[in-house]
């Protein structure tokens, strides 16, 4: 396992780790994007299986299973929204208003791929909670928190940049290039599938106070 790659808990049922930007949640379809997290963990933890993805260029906490049965049992509860999950970005520009959610129904724009697009006739429901944590008057950001009440690819990225604030460097949606995409997966709970113990997990965002 790589130095960048921090496990934050394990047992004999699943981990937490805390995965690197720039790095892949799962292999790639090509022979040189095989690198990736899970890949990491399994030559330590050979049964780690994967539960959920972050985004190459998002960083933060991530769960995985350990066998196929406690695999099953975690997704399930991703499936029916028992998993809570909050991340904190900075966004271009000074947002207005202290929180609000955006309600934008997404789909791949496969021409443009892995871009994804709004689509009020094809595009499948998404919905993000957002939440207004500190405004940087002199650079024109503002940091956010973020909740995915769904769970649709680069759905905290397009719904940002929807209201106007796209995530800082996040050039796929019209961000001004940075040396990092400002988006951190920082907060987890889920509930353990065999002792039922509600599991809670923090990472601080490493551009924290930009």
């Amino acid at each position: 396992m790589n130095d960048e790659t921090i496990l934050h808990y394990l047992d004999d049922s699943l981990l937490v780790a805390e995965k690197p930007a720039g790095l892949l949640s799962v292999p790639g379809r090509l022979p040189e994007n095989q690198d990736c997290l899970v890949s990491r963990l399994q030559v330590l933890y050979p049964d780690a299986l994967t539960v959920h993805r972050l985004d190459q260029v998002t960083s933060g906490l991530m769960l995985y299973a350990r066998g196929k049965v406690m695999q099953a049992a975690l997704s399930a509860q991703f499936e029916k929204r028992v998993v809570s999950k909050r991340y904190e970005a900075v966004v271009q520009g000074v947002i207005e208003g202290d929180a609000g959610e955006v309600a934008l129904p997404l789909i791949c724009d496969w021409p443009n791929r892995p871009r994804q697009m709004v689509d009020f006739e094809r595009g499948k429901p998404a919905l993000t909670r957002w939440r207004v944590l500190d405004r940087d008057l002199q650079l024109q950001r503002t940091r956010v928190e973020l909740e995915p009440v769904t769970g649709r690819s680069h759905q905290l990225r397009l719904h940002m940049a929807s209201l106007g604030h796209p995530i800082v460097g996040d050039v796929m949606y019209g961000a001004q290039p940075a040396e990092r995409v400002q988006l951190h997966a920082c907060r987890l709970q889920f509930v353990h599938p065999v002792s039922g113990e509600m599991m809670a997990f923090v990472s601080r965002s490493p551009f924290q106070g930009s």
